[in-house]
């Protein structure tokens, strides 16, 4: 409540219980003026039925009645006070939405300055005054203003709750210290708030990292867009320059040459433009979650803080970035299956300067292959450095494990990859048949085999000496006129495309693409049988100039390395 400085007769009217105004006056027999409510509750809570003024006790408890004379006096007084503070306030500008109002104030209600934990009110500074000049309501207790002071009264006791409870994590009251959380650690709420503040100021620091490793994340997708449009811009030059050298007759395929790279590009920035916003979103709220506990950080109220803690302290519902990656498409292949289009004769001039750069660039991924033993057949022999390996018609005595091949004679390569590109080199030179190529890591290894991308194969073969064919869903017959005698395989993981070539003629064999790769891949190996030494052949793992090779040698070193 508040009075002005010269208000006559105040203390005449505040009650020695509460130290406020008079509500209910009533007079004890002794002569003594209190609030009906506080005098009963201080008799309730006291064996003795006495005056708190002159400790006088009455052994018959006094039937109260209100003083209509105090009353009317009491009611003049505020009268009056609400005058003064109307008069005083109103020239004065109203509190605006968002603030709290002082509850004193009549007509234009003001912005509320401070808030009293005991009497629960809200005051502007004129009606402030009392609590800064009178020597009971000094000791009030004093914190900025909020709204809603009942909630922090104990419900149960109608007490203020100035505990904490940190065995059930709540704010109590005295009673509830005393009686329901008896043998729970209790700490006065000072205590706990600067805890809790000290916990809100690393909340803080985590909070700012993430923002800035989010801000990072968003610099690296920038630079992976920005190399994706250098290789597509390099990629689109290189078909203009192909595809202008043989003018008209190849327009149309260069449109859709063009298009096909540009469709790629705006995917990767699609994407791109996808996670910025989506991170800056995250950003957003983030910074919004740090401007509110920096506030709450800067708060006096303790309950407040307390109150908030759990709800800014709970690790926001982010997403995980740290292997987020926009990464750019590939576009080995691209120009090649556009060339393979056109006719055989507009395209000789050209072909094989196009692939030798296709194939020096997907060179550049070549990585060191070894057999696995643990995948190869029990008729397939093994060097002890794991680079060569053969079909041989005795079948050794091997544990039968479960990533063994048990009726096709096959290996897998012991390395596995599950993104990024790769590429390896097969020599096939002087063999009849061959299948190369990659699996997926969790394919049937028991009985027979289909090959075949739906059962996680991606290979090409040779038969019969001279029939070549791509192991798609549906095998598909390849004019290999001459065969190739060294084989390269290209992996591009993300892009979902397994590529073959032939090395020697700088050719593209086959591609398969579009494909969704979920697991990791091996490198796949067939050396077919030996069939009685008529198809024997090894198959070893050797260097090249770029990177080590996989080679398939003839009868001359299987004629002298072969075991008794």
């Amino acid at each position: 409540m508040s009075a002005a400085s010269n208000m006559r007769s105040e203390d005449q009217f505040l009650c020695s219980i509460c130290l406020d105004v008079f509500t209910d006056p009533v007079t004890t027999p002794c002569g003594h003026n209190f609030c009906k409510t506080c005098i009963s509750q201080h008799w309730d809570t006291n064996q003795r039925c006495q005056c708190p003024m002159c400790k006088e006790t009455f052994y018959t408890r006094p039937q109260l009645r209100v003083n209509t004379f105090i009353s009317g006096m009491v009611t003049q007084f505020r009268r009056e006070v609400q005058q003064t503070a109307s008069s005083s306030s109103s020239e004065k500008q109203a509190a605006k939405p968002g603030e709290v109002p002082c509850d004193f104030c009549t007509g234009t209600r003001l912005k509320a300055l401070k808030s009293c934990l005991v009497c629960l009110t809200s005051y502007c500074q004129t009606h402030l005054e009392p609590h800064q000049t009178k020597e009971g309501l000094k000791r009030h207790q004093l914190i900025d203003a909020v709204e809603k002071l009942e909630g922090r009264m104990c419900t149960k006791h109608d007490k203020l709750l100035e505990l904490f409870c940190k065995t059930d994590q709540k704010c109590v009251c005295a009673l509830c210290s005393v009686l329901e959380h008896k043998n729970h650690k209790v700490v006065p709420l000072k205590e706990e708030y600067e805890v809790k503040k000290a916990e809100l100021g690393k909340t803080e620091a985590e909070i700012q990292q993430m923002i800035q490793k989010r801000r990072l994340k968003i610099q690296e997708i920038k630079e992976s867009v920005k190399m994706s449009k250098g290789a597509a811009h390099r990629q689109k030059a290189e078909g203009v320059q192909i595809f202008n050298a043989l003018k008209k007759s190849v327009e149309r395929l260069l449109k859709e040459l063009i298009k096909e790279i540009e469709d790629k590009q705006e995917t990767t920035e699609k994407q791109a433009e996808g996670l910025i916003k989506e991170l800056e979103q995250e950003i957003s709220e983030l910074m919004e979650r740090s401007s509110k506990v920096e506030q709450l950080s800067c708060s006096e109220d303790h309950l407040h803080l307390l109150q908030s803690f759990s709800s800014l302290k709970a690790a926001p519902p982010t997403k995980g970035w740290t292997e987020v990656r926009v990464r750019p498409p590939s576009y080995e292949g691209t120009v090649g299956r556009a060339v393979a289009k056109m006719e055989e004769t507009l395209w000789k001039p050209m072909k094989k300067k196009l692939f030798e750069a296709e194939l020096k660039r997907v060179q550049q991924y070549a990585v060191d292959v070894t057999l696995d033993p643990d995948t190869a057949h029990a008729k397939l022999i093994l060097s002890d450095d794991g680079k060569q390996v053969y079909h041989r018609d005795v079948k050794k005595k091997l544990p039968d494990n479960p990533g063994r091949f048990s009726y096709c004679a096959m290996v897998l390569g012991e390395q596995s990859f599950s993104s990024g590109r790769f590429y390896f080199e097969v020599q096939v030179k002087g063999k009849t048949e061959w299948t190369l190529g990659v699996a997926r890591e969790t394919i049937n290894r028991k009985g027979k085999i289909t090959l075949s991308p739906q059962n996680g194969f991606w290979t090409v073969w040779l038969r019969n000496g001279n029939e070549y064919s791509a192991c798609d869903n549906s095998l598909v017959r390849l004019c290999l006129h001459p065969g190739p005698e060294k084989v390269g395989v290209f992996v591009d993981y993300e892009e979902g495309l397994v590529s073959f070539y032939d090395v020697g003629a700088a050719a593209l064999i086959y591609s398969f693409t579009g494909y969704s790769f979920t697991q990791k891949l091996h490198p796949f190996f067939e050396p077919c049988l030996n069939d009685g030494g008529m198809r024997r052949g090894l198959l070893l793992l050797c260097d090249t100039d770029f990177a080590p090779a996989l080679c398939l040698l003839g009868e001359v070193w299987s004629a002298r390395q072969q075991p008794a």
